[in-house]
């Protein structure tokens, strides 16, 4: 008697760390390597992937500190693979330095991570990788939201960043070819979306189109079955109020804004090569606050060589009169290959660590004051499932608020009464009508009434 032999099944760790862009590579080479078992115990798995962020000192530090981590731990035959931003930026000096890894990988690979895999090689391509709807991904973390990456590499030359120096200049997929990858994830039970870039508002300007955003916004709005979208990372030189106005008449596309400043003094600006005059960003950060149910989100760096502590004082009068919903404050880190780099004037490290302490605590207060108008509110909200604070306690978030990083609403039921009164077991990955009741630490409490 013969017995049939079923081939072992491959497992594979994926490690993504940094911003949702690199999610949208990873999800790329998941879609490379859907023969693979995903498992959550990097011990046993064949083959352990971290796509690394190379953005600034903690993200360098912490995709060091994530790969040797987990080389302690693997399996003695498994392919240990550093992928990404980092890899891209130091490609000579983590192969010199880091022996334990089998495979090193840039940006430009994705899509040949299988290949790379299999014959246990190492690749950068000097050419960008720009994803299109071809490219099979696996979406994760959600049944219902996916990111949509509108474009790759930058234009701007912030003095602080060094994304350009290892992503290239702005290169833009098709608008054609971004509504095919949302048609498709539609058709697939996806119905919301977050489009993001290194620079949203820039889209398109490559190929000499200057309202690409303004097009992604009439040809989305088109597509039947999408319930809610956003758009991340607006850079003030290139965002218009058009844009604004086009946003605030979608009925797709959320009252949702998130432009990072990172400063709001004209003397560090300028330092920071950031484009727009004082007078033209406040401008367009009051048409943004204008628009009803308006939610604004920005980000600031503290520190940045040649901040005087009126400079610091004059944003942190700024945080507490424009009260942003939310802001996340960075202290500056030089980084090689920038001009900030180079300057003289830097601020020493207590006074930039007692700076972003001290914006921290007016951001701490703006968001908790943008919380507490919530309650008593009726919003819509998308169920993700079970909170991590208690079982009966479900998890969900504001149509309008970004995934992960813009809160979270427990609802303290999980059965809603239809109209013949029967009770209906709430179900995940759906809109509901709920009702905020109460903040509880940073957590907001609603009841589901529809």
């Amino acid at each position: 008697m013969k017995f049939s032999e079923t081939k072992p099944t491959k497992t594979l760790h994926l490690v993504s760390l940094g911003c949702t862009k690199n999610l949208v590579d990873s999800e790329i080479m998941l879609g490379k390597l859907k023969e693979y078992e995903i498992t959550n115990d990097s011990s046993i798995a064949d083959v352990i992937i971290v796509n690394t962020c190379g953005f600034i000192d903690s993200a360098k530090e912490e995709s060091i500190n994530t790969i040797l981590n987990l080389h302690d731990e693997r399996k003695e035959e498994s392919v240990l693979v550093m992928a990404g931003c980092l890899t891209q930026r130091y490609q000579e000096e983590l192969q010199k330095e880091l022996p334990e890894i089998d495979i090193f990988t840039g940006v430009g690979d994705y899509d040949k991570i299988d290949k790379l895999v299999e014959e246990k090689r190492s690749a950068f391509t000097n050419e960008v990788f720009l994803l299109n709807e071809t490219n099979d991904r696996v979406i994760t973390g959600s049944s219902y939201h996916a990111y949509i990456k509108l474009s790759e590499g930058c234009n701007q030359v912030c003095s602080f960043c060094a994304i350009p120096s290892f992503k290239g200049k702005l290169h833009s997929r098709t608008l054609e070819s971004l509504i095919k990858e949302v048609k498709n994830l539609v058709k697939n039970g996806y119905k919301d979306f977050s489009f993001v870039s290194q620079d949203s508002s820039s889209y398109l300007r490559d190929l000499r189109i200057k309202d690409g955003l303004e097009r992604l916004v009439e040809e989305v709005e088109k597509i039947e079955g999408i319930e809610s979208a956003r758009i991340l990372y607006l850079y003030p030189s290139t965002t218009t109020l058009n844009l604004i106005e086009k946003i605030k008449n979608s009925n797709v596309f959320e009252n949702y804004f998130d432009m990072p400043l990172q400063h709001i003094s004209s003397n560090v600006l300028k330092i920071m090569k950031r484009g727009k005059g004082v007078e033209k960003l406040k401008e367009l950060m009051n048409a943004m606050r204008e628009v009803p149910n308006s939610f604004v989100r920005t980000t600031f760096i503290v520190g940045h060589p040649g901040e005087s502590q009126e400079d610091f004082e004059e944003l942190c009068q700024f945080v507490k009169e424009y009260k942003f919903d939310r802001a996340n404050v960075f202290s500056y880190s030089d980084e090689d290959g920038t001009s900030a780099y180079e300057m003289l004037d830097k601020v020493p490290q207590e006074i930039i660590d007692e700076r972003a302490e001290i914006l921290g605590n007016i951001i701490s207060q703006t968001t908790n004051e943008s919380l507490e108008k919530e309650i008593s509110k009726e919003s819509y909200v998308y169920v993700d499932g079970e909170s991590d604070e208690h079982e009966y306690l479900l998890s969900s978030r504001k149509t309008i608020w970004a995934p992960e990083i813009d809160g979270e609403i427990y609802i303290n039921d999980n059965q809603l009464l239809d109209e013949n009164q029967t009770a209906q077991q709430i179900k995940f990955g759906q809109k509901y009508k709920v009702k905020i009741t109460e903040l509880v630490g940073d957590k907001l409490l609603a009841t589901v009434i529809e």
